[in-house]
């Protein structure tokens, strides 16, 4: 079950490399982030297995990147790392206290899931946005990510058969500029985090629940539901730490790997006594693409702009489904839908953007016309 772990990973690249490009960060910087965050990914994932012998798969947080997008032309690259540093040490002293099945009350999951919902929708729309311009190339790639969902199996990523389609349809159409491979060791780029109250109030505090809740519980429970005991505490202070440790150097919000935590954990990774040994072999792939991180920085330099940004449109299409379905299945309606809204549209008010006023007024929203399902949501099981 490790090779659709490394080929999901693989292709969720499409969506750093195009934010990379958003925030103009230099190849050596790209690479940096690449580095750690799968370099990161594979050694939490090691670490957690070899001290438990359970699949406790670990990788980036494709969401908590998303929303980091939202703030692009508002705060800079290393204000933005500075806010994931501090969303790091939140997790980490979550874990440590023992309040990770608490931190959904203080900021209900489904205003949340709402929020990563409203951040992701952009870059879903902007595939049918740029395909004008590119109807070979986008078109095809959209094409083959459903005709991929349709047809493939579901071990097999469908964004993979994306991304074959969309790179054809780029040297098809003389769009592909191909570079010259050489490999260079990975290097690890310092990187200062700064920090801007605007951002760290807007941003930090979402990541956080976004990993704790949305992420590291959401695959607890079904690891539990596997018959394994994973370590709740341990487990956010580890993607905590992690966190923080991957925010000097890119930005990396690391957190348990809720999208692969089936193929992983599953009765498709083999008998109940090894399925932790998949783990292992996953992590393996991730360590790969973080020593490869300087070829994928130079994919910057010869695949259109245009292409990577429709393929992590194409790469977030499931993020968008799943928490749209996670926000509006209830019992909350009236928060949701408004920081849905929110988050969507290009509020900038008391130096703050659209994400701070989706929490704030969603939030409020809900406690004012929803208190007794809020109460509901909140009440312990």
């Amino acid at each position: 079950m490790s090779i659709p772990v490394t080929i999901f990973a693989v292709a969720a690249l499409s969506f750093p490399l195009a934010l990379a490009q958003e925030l103009r960060l230099s190849a050596p910087a790209t690479a940096s982030w690449i580095g750690a965050m799968y370099g990161l990914s594979a050694a939490a994932s090691v670490a957690l297995t070899l001290r438990f012998r359970q699949p406790l798969l670990v990788a980036w947080s494709i969401s908590g990147t998303a929303l980091a997008a939202t703030f692009i032309g508002h705060a800079s690259y290393a204000e933005l790392c500075g806010a994931t540093l501090a969303a790091g040490v939140m997790i980490t002293l979550v874990g440590a206290l023992g309040l990770t099945e608490r931190v959904s009350h203080w900021v209900p999951t489904p205003i949340v899931m709402a929020i990563v919902a409203g951040a992701v929708l952009p870059y879903v729309a902007g595939i049918f946005s740029a395909f004008p311009g590119a109807p070979t190339m986008v078109g095809g790639a959209f094409a083959a990510y459903i005709l991929g969902r349709r047809f493939l199996p579901a071990q097999v990523p469908a964004v993979l058969l994306a991304i074959a389609a969309g790179i054809l349809g780029a040297a098809v159409t003389g769009q592909l500029h191909l570079a010259q491979f050489d490999w260079t060791p990975p290097v690890l780029r310092f990187t200062a985090p700064a920090f801007s109250w605007a951002v760290l109030i807007a941003y930090a505090p979402v990541l956080a629940v976004l990993i704790t809740a949305s992420s590291n519980l959401a695959s607890i429970v079904y690891i539990r539901s596997q018959r394994y005991r994973p370590p709740t505490r341990l487990i956010d202070v580890a993607t905590g730490s992690a966190t923080v440790v991957g925010s000097f150097f890119g930005l990396a919000p690391i957190c348990m790997a809720s999208f692969l935590v089936a193929p992983t954990a599953g009765p498709d990774a083999g008998d109940h006594d090894v399925r932790h040994w998949s783990v292992y072999f996953s992590a393996t792939g991730l360590a790969a693409v973080a020593l490869l991180s300087g070829i994928a920085a130079k994919l910057l330099s010869f695949i259109p702009v245009s292409l990577l940004l429709a393929l992590a449109g194409v790469a977030l299409i499931s993020v968008l489904l799943s928490t749209l379905q996670e926000a509006a299945r209830g019992p909350l309606t009236w928060g949701p839908l408004l920081t849905f809204a929110i988050a969507v549209s290009k509020i900038s008010y008391l130096g703050f953007g659209p994400l701070f006023w989706a929490l704030i007024i969603g939030t409020a929203t809900s406690l004012l016309l929803e208190k007794p399902q809020l109460d509901s949501l909140n009440a312990p099981c």
